[in-house]
């Protein structure tokens, strides 16, 4: 009769060789390339289908037809949309994202100025809810295990499936009046974005984006945990009696985040633009209420610039998933499992 070393020897993999990750990373250094390109097309046709002439509006409502046309000629507005596409690409391969026709300063400038707002609300966030998420949906799976605790696996499916359901600028809105306007427990972000009052004011923006996707992962994470459980290897596990934080977190841990990872990957791409819409609600001076301002003012850079750095950040979230997950099973990476 063949015996096993360990409970999970089934089902923890070998660490992946050196060939399968460098074939993972020249596949997503491709994969990053061609968003990159398709972002920049993307942001350079869609400025194009906003109604108006900037040039009209940036000079003035006594401007004559001349003093249009000069305009136009000196942002390159007359040019065949080809050749503003050329100019535009070779500018930005070059490191630079164009000059902004409202404040004639450089774009990367005014979109690294806004960034760490945005990135401040969406990088705590995809930490807040993979803290939360996870040990949540972890324990209710527990719990629950085996149809035991029926009431608390309906109260969880009741209380996450609705706050999951309420849009986020709903839910910030509802933050801001209950915990700021209500009883005063958490500053709103002041009007001139003073230092002083620090972390305390990133804390709604947080938990209005962070409390959907909390409820949507944690779900995930409990359906996963009590087919974990459930498998042959964690039986062993218990008929061996070994401590309950070894079996939960050695062996049904890593075997879980697989699936729930690659779920979360999607949840918390969205979080980057949810953390644009967000902002606006809570009036911070990031990159959503920076594209509204450029949109209403027709500044045709800006609005490229932010796009394209908007979905880059995307794009590095999901590589940063990939890689976790080759990390937890090779087979992740696209090749055989070793």
């Amino acid at each position: 009769m063949t015996t096993v070393d360990s409970p999970a020897a089934v089902a923890v993999p070998r660490q992946p060789g050196r060939s399968l990750w460098l074939r993972f990373a020249v596949r997503r250094l491709t994969s990053l390339v061609a968003i990159f390109v398709a972002l920049l097309v993307v942001a350079f046709l869609i400025v194009h289908l906003i109604p108006g002439d900037p040039a009209v509006g940036l000079a003035g409502a006594n401007a004559d037809r001349a003093d249009v046309e000069r305009l136009r000629h000196e942002l390159g507005l007359d040019l065949p949309i080809w050749h503003q596409f050329l100019n535009y690409a070779g500018n930005v391969f070059s490191g630079h994202l164009g000059t902004s026709f409202q404040y004639r300063q450089p774009v990367e400038t005014i979109v690294f100025n806004r960034l760490p707002f945005t990135a401040t609300i969406a990088l705590a966030g995809i930490v807040v809810v993979l803290l939360i998420a996870i040990p949540l949906g972890m324990l209710v799976g527990v719990l629950t295990r085996g149809g035991r605790r029926s009431w608390l696996d309906t109260v969880f499916g009741m209380i996450t499936g609705f706050l999951d359901s309420v849009p986020g600028y709903v839910m910030a809105s509802f933050l801001v009046v209950v915990f700021a306007l209500g009883i005063g427990l958490v500053p709103l972000f002041p009007p001139a974005y003073a230092p002083r009052f620090g972390a305390a004011s990133y804390v709604l923006p947080v938990a209005a984006i962070a409390i959907g996707p909390i409820c949507t992962i944690s779900r995930v994470v409990r359906r996963e945990t009590a087919v974990v459980l459930e498998e042959d290897y964690m039986r062993t596990a218990r008929g061996w009696r070994l401590p309950s934080l070894t079996r939960h977190l050695k062996w049904a841990l890593p075997n879980l985040l697989t699936s729930t990872l690659t779920l979360s990957g999607l949840v918390l791409t969205g979080m980057i633009g949810g953390a644009v819409i967000i902002e606006s609600v809570f009036g911070l001076p990031g990159l959503g209420s920076g594209i509204i301002k450029a949109i209403l003012d027709r500044d045709y850079p800006v609005i490229q610039g932010m796009v394209i750095v908007i979905g880059m950040i995307a794009a590095l979230v999901n590589l940063l998933v990939d890689v976790l997950l080759g990390l937890i099973d090779s087979r992740t990476l696209g090749g055989q499992h070793v």
